[in-house]
């Protein structure tokens, strides 16, 4: 396991004053005194808590999340990062078993909430939204990370150096399983243990506004991760509607009172010739990019 001197604990956090102080108390146990605190400018005594514990505590210049990781990721300077979110949700003593893999070859660790989930941790909307988020990056993506939307990771800091991470909310954590899968880094999961948000910590994530948020960052990775499925499923969607308008005019047309349908024929096949384009495309883009991941590796072999 790297030694606490070269790992800094990373937590994001807005309005977690009730929270945050046992969050870093419970890494400071554990021996890890290097915690930053990026802050997006909380209404509550968060920082002045977060700095009377010991903690480095920045106010990140954006908002989100999403932003906040990136912005505490560049103020980092040691070998690895243990990021985690501030609401007392995650265990501190869960840190060696996220930290141990990082010396088996591994540079990428998630903490899978899962395997030890605490009665009421998470509402069953939560629950089914996770559960179909984690089948839709596995089928878009061709990995099953189990829990690709936990805040508890472990990682080096190089092996994010390459990431391209845009998000500014939320959806951050899938950008980074993206960015494992698209750049092959070796990535595990650990089981954890997921605790009950203390009665007295309000959640800052919106299971509707921010579950589609993530869908649709699941989705726009795929144009460079996977764009057989980007545009193959747009152009299966057009080629689709393509064939419905023309059965519609074919049967209007064959079955008396022929009616003729010139406007929808023409919408119809331009719809498919529009389908079979976009299939082509996605086939090219996946011949391009699988050769370009070929390269790359090559690239890193002879590093």
């Amino acid at each position: 396991m790297p030694d606490s001197e070269d790992v800094c604990v990373l937590i994001p956090t807005l309005n977690e004053a009730e929270t945050i102080g046992n969050v870093i108390d419970g890494f400071q146990e554990q021996g890890f005194s290097n915690v930053l605190v990026v802050d997006g400018s909380s209404e509550d005594e968060t920082q002045d808590v977060a700095e009377s514990h010991g903690a480095r505590v920045i106010e990140q210049s954006g908002v989100g999340k999403g932003q906040a990781v990136r912005e505490g990721i560049e103020n980092i300077e040691t070998e690895y990062i243990l990021m985690l979110d501030g609401d007392g949700t995650y265990k501190p003593g869960d840190a060696d078993l996220m930290l141990e893999p990082l010396d088996n070859g591994f540079r990428h660790v998630i903490g899978n909430r899962f395997a030890n989930m605490e009665n009421g941790s998470m509402t069953r909307l939560n629950r089914f939204g996770n559960r179909l988020i984690n089948k839709a990056f596995a089928v878009i993506h061709g990995q099953d990370f189990q829990d690709i939307l936990s805040g508890y990771r472990a990682f080096s800091r190089k092996s994010v150096e390459r990431a391209y991470l845009t998000s500014d909310g939320f959806g951050v954590e899938t950008e980074l399983a993206v960015e494992c899968v698209k750049h092959s880094v070796p990535t595990t999961v650990v089981p954890i243990t997921y605790e009950e948000r203390p009665d007295e910590s309000e959640t800052n994530l919106h299971p509707v506004w921010d579950g589609g948020d993530i869908i649709m960052t699941l989705y726009q990775l795929a144009k460079t991760n996977n764009p057989l499925f980007y545009f193959g499923s747009m152009g299966v969607l057009s080629g689709l509607l393509g064939v419905i308008l023309a059965a519609y005019v074919a049967v209007e047309w064959f079955i008396p009172p022929r009616v003729s349908h010139e406007v929808i024929a023409v919408v119809a096949g331009v719809s498919i010739i529009f389908g079979v384009q976009l299939l082509m495309f996605g086939v090219l883009s996946d011949m391009i990019v699988t050769l370009h991941r070929e390269q790359m590796r090559r690239i890193d072999e002879r590093r």
